[in-house]
């Protein structure tokens, strides 16, 4: 077995959402739940398929997006994996537990805007998640200044009140 990681390929202010799931329904409920959950959303989605032709299957609203999934689900390799970009101003928040809830879908893996390594391990049969980096390490604990900042900042952004 060879480990190895995979860059996430993406502009910074991009969120991206990458899971597994079972089956290549996968990729129309997928975009069904993503536009009856945020109209309008803008979105890429890619999806390996892991038996039969074992192509990477696409959909989304957003043509750049859709190419940017496919590259990095090119990238990734992994069967039934699949990574779903956010149009910019769209945010996993609004529409993760409905992703979630798809019946095909089996796990999250992350949900972020921060750059991201795929840990990915490949054997002779092929390729599978086993994690991800997700940002970078924590540089202490948060002191009384930085939690007035955190509040501050949710209530500026409109997710608390």
């Amino acid at each position: 077995m060879n480990l190895t990681t995979v860059t996430i390929e993406k502009p910074l202010e991009l969120n991206f959402i990458l899971g597994q799931t079972h089956f290549i329904k996968s990729v129309e409920d997928i975009h069904e739940t993503l536009v009856n959950t945020v109209p309008g959303v803008k979105f890429g989605l890619a999806f390996c398929e892991a038996s039969g032709k074992c192509l990477v299957r696409t959909t989304g609203t957003d043509a750049e997006l859709v190419k940017l999934a496919e590259k990095n689900a090119l990238a990734i390799g992994a069967g039934h994996s699949f990574i779903l970009f956010l149009g910019e101003g769209y945010y996993p928040i609004n529409v993760l537990n409905a992703v979630k809830n798809v019946p095909e879908v089996c796990h999250i893996f992350c949900a972020t805007s921060n750059p991201t390594e795929v840990i990915v391990a490949e054997t002779e049969q092929g390729r599978g998640v086993l994690g991800v980096i997700d940002g970078f390490p924590p540089q202490g604990v948060e002191a009384e200044e930085d939690v007035v900042w955190r509040k501050g900042f949710l209530r500026m952004i409109g997710y608390k009140f």
